[in-house]
């Protein structure tokens, strides 16, 4: 029997309270910020005159702008190895678990999650557990191929302190990750221009040791001048830059702007599984990666195979958002939908509470 379609919880009701997360002490990004923090998701290694002559602002300013949001925690760059282009044979396995934790276990299991470079992203959610007492950890799982999923799965993950039971779907294709995500505060004029200079292309390549160095020396922070990255990994400042354009344009390595969710005014974080007929799959999965607030869209394995995270305003945004996906969707179901309470990793960034980064675990999902 197909399970009955979750029905929308009061707490995200249309009306309800407006957050979830307390916004004490986090100021707001201003416009300048805002405006920054979208020219380094469009280009993220742009040069900084580039990046000022499209914001209006000479290059010292941009960079002193970005200093300053970088050690305040409020963005970040980051660069990570990803599954790979369509076809590659040895790309990574990409899995989303929900584990049900004890409740006075929650935070060492978080803490655990944190610490094992295969776990991505950590979040306590809202999901439900057959006891109704236990929490739920929502994990993003990076291993090298389903047998090192399963060993991990099987181990490390099922001995975090408190867990109850494990439940992960593996990621078929990727309509949109938060690498996609904007936060839309650059005109289209100013955005094209920067979109030229990106890198792009259509060469293929295997990671090999020196790649992974250059990686590591790039994780924490994809923003580093190509001569530190040349000192750090021992080789020089031409050989670093035909290494990095080749490893980006191989689509195995992504580099990625951050920023805390709730300075960009977006404090609610919403998770939801649809189940989708298998025809439709494809097309409403590239659909619903178009709307807006949309952070990540992926086809999994299992009865919910459509998996679509957002960052919104309200909770009333988020119910709204719903209401609107059903419409553009009528054949989709949502089978579940969470709300994230806390993050404490995002894509490796350890997190506070106020969504402000704190430290990097670089992902390895070979260790």
């Amino acid at each position: 029997m197909a399970p009955t379609p979750a029905r929308m919880p009061e707490s995200v009701a249309p009306g309800a309270q407006d957050s979830v997360s307390p916004t004490t002490g986090v100021r707001d990004l201003d416009e300048a910020d805002m405006a920054l923090v979208d020219a380094l998701q469009t280009s993220p290694r742009a040069p900084w005159s580039r990046i000022g002559a499209v914001l209006g602002v000479d290059a010292t300013t941009a960079a002193r702008r970005w200093d300053r949001l970088n050690s305040a925690g409020l963005a970040w760059s980051t660069a990570y190895e990803t599954w790979g282009p369509p076809g590659h044979a040895e790309g990574l396995c990409v899995a989303f678990a929900d584990v049900s934790v004890a409740a006075g276990s929650l935070a060492a299991a978080a803490r655990a999650a944190c610490a094992d470079p295969r776990v991505a992203s950590v979040e306590r959610t809202t999901g439900s557990t057959a006891s109704g007492t236990d929490g739920t950890l929502f994990l993003t799982l990076f291993c090298y191929g389903t047998a090192a999923l399963t060993r991990f799965t099987d181990g490390p993950l099922a001995r975090l302190p408190g867990v109850r039971d494990i439940g992960f779907a593996v990621m078929l294709r990727s309509y949109r990750e938060g690498a996609d995500w904007k936060v839309h505060a650059l005109d289209r004029v100013q955005r094209s221009r920067l979109e030229s200079a990106a890198t792009g292309g259509t060469a293929t390549g295997h990671h090999g040791d020196a790649d992974r160095t250059l990686l590591r020396a790039l994780a924490a922070d994809a923003r580093r001048p190509y001569s530190e990255l040349a000192r750090d990994t021992g080789t020089s400042e031409a050989t670093v830059r035909r290494r990095l354009t080749r490893m980006l344009d191989s689509g195995q390595v992504r580099i990625r702007c951050d920023v805390s969710h709730l300075a960009a005014g977006r404090p609610v974080i919403s998770t939801y599984r649809l189940s989708v007929p298998s025809a439709e799959l494809d097309s409403a999965g590239r659909l619903a990666a178009r709307l807006p607030g949309v952070r990540l869209c992926m086809a999994v394995t299992g009865e919910t195979n459509l998996l679509v995270s957002t960052w919104a305003r309200s909770l009333s945004e988020a119910a709204g958002f719903e209401t609107g996906l059903g419409k553009r969707l009528p054949s989709a179901q949502v089978r579940r939908r969470d709300i994230t309470l806390l993050t404490p990793k995002r894509m490796g960034r350890l997190l506070d509470d106020q969504g402000r980064a704190q430290g990097h675990i670089p992902l390895n999902p070979h260790p």
